[in-house]
């Protein structure tokens, strides 16, 4: 099968989307699939994605105030002149930007099968940065470009029940993978723990992800704030960067702040804290919380999005509302000072986190994919046949 992917973003960005998207590319090269890449020209150093056919870069702006974000600018011009030279089976939109309705139009006009994927809850973003009003406007603009797609792929079955009430149609649901290798206890480093002030007997507490306003910075602040008054020598770590950084820095100076770190680096992180608190509510899924817990983390955490989906509270983890920010402050205070606790929920959720590998994602991938291009047949095939 020949596929398209489309996106505004692929490595070496780090988040969600490029994440999903380099591993299943990934496991399709390993199965003979041939890739097509249709993205915006990376803005520093030039990068060429590695073992894919046809590699399409086009012009894209960053976004203000996050300039590792960008978004590709329309190209029908030239999408179409690949497609005509090398005309993909599928294409599989990533991304819903100026790029994305560019190759979807392409795409109709060629009677090319589209399948898309919801990796962002814009509706919610806009709440997170002041426009708010803007919600319903983004929400319809949104069920407009995936219902002219024959599939939207979303990674739980709760955002799939959302998106069906809301009138999205031909809504399937397709999970997120782990490597259970390269996330795993095994890769706890006494040493590293060393450089933060810890030891063995001393708990590490865990923060991963973009610092930025969506990710719910102010209920984070708090939690460390009130663990580490509850155990005045547990140690507390914070990967990742962003514009909300600087004012944590200030309101936490006891924290150690890492910036982003290599792909090695982050599984040792992992592997050498005990506790992984994750405050978001804004994500599709939460890459990171499935991370955590393969690496042995007890985890707290929203019912939302992966939470819900993976967390069985005071089984592999802790779960709460979503809302209830009073009892995620109190839960990490409380679960800080058991260590046979967090000991045992770790452990329960590395055996959970392992259900989810990347080749049966990548097999749902595919379903989804091969029942696009039937379900396109269907709608253009002649009547009478």
């Amino acid at each position: 099968m020949r596929i398209c992917l489309v996106s505004d973003t692929w490595s070496p960005d780090i988040n969600g989307v490029a994440h999903t998207l380099g591993r299943l590319s990934d496991d399709l090269m390993r199965r003979g699939m041939t890739l097509q890449l249709v993205r915006p020209r990376p803005a520093g150093q030039a990068h060429v994605a590695e073992g894919i056919a046809a590699e399409l870069q086009v012009r894209g702006v960053s976004l203000p105030g996050y300039r590792e974000v960008r978004l590709g600018l329309p190209a029908a011009r030239r999408i179409r002149r690949l497609w005509e030279t090398a005309r993909p089976d599928v294409v599989y939109l990533a991304t819903e930007g100026p790029l994305g309705w560019s190759a979807l139009g392409v795409a109709e006009r060629l009677g090319i099968p589209v399948a898309s994927g919801w990796h962002t809850n814009f509706d919610h973003y806009c709440r997170d940065y002041g426009v708010g009003w803007l919600s319903s406007l983004v929400t319809r603009r949104l069920r407009r470009f995936h219902n002219r797609c024959e599939a939207t792929l979303v990674p739980t079955r709760a955002q799939a029940r959302s998106l069906t009430a809301r009138g999205f149609e031909r809504v399937q649901v397709m999970a997120r993978g782990i490597d259970g290798e390269h996330f795993s206890p095994r890769h706890r480093d006494p040493a590293l723990r060393e450089t933060w002030g810890s030891d063995a007997h001393r708990p590490v507490a865990l923060y991963v992800g973009r610092l930025a306003p969506e990710k719910n910075l102010d209920l984070l602040r708090d939690t460390f704030t009130a663990m580490l008054a509850a155990r005045p020598d547990m140690t507390l770590v914070a990967v990742g960067d962003g514009p909300g950084r600087a004012a944590l820095e200030k309101a936490l100076p006891e924290v150690h702040f890492t910036g982003f770190i290599d792909a090695a680096s982050l599984a040792r992180h992992y592997a050498s804290a005990d506790l992984f608190i994750f405050p978001s509510i804004s994500e599709t899924w939460g890459n990171v919380l499935l991370e955590a817990m393969a690496s042995g983390l007890a985890t707290v955490a929203f019912r939302h999005a992966a939470g819900a989906e993976l967390i069985d509270d005071d089984v592999n983890g802790v779960s709460l509302d979503v809302g209830d920010e009073a009892g995620f402050l109190d839960a990490a205070t409380t679960l800080c000072q058991q260590p046979a606790r967090y000991g045992r929920l770790g452990r329960a959720a590395r055996e959970r986190a392992l259900h989810y590998r990347w080749p049966a994602i990548t097999d749902d991938f595919l379903a989804a994919l091969t029942l696009a291009r039937e379900m396109s047949d269907e709608t253009t095939r002649p009547c009478g046949i």
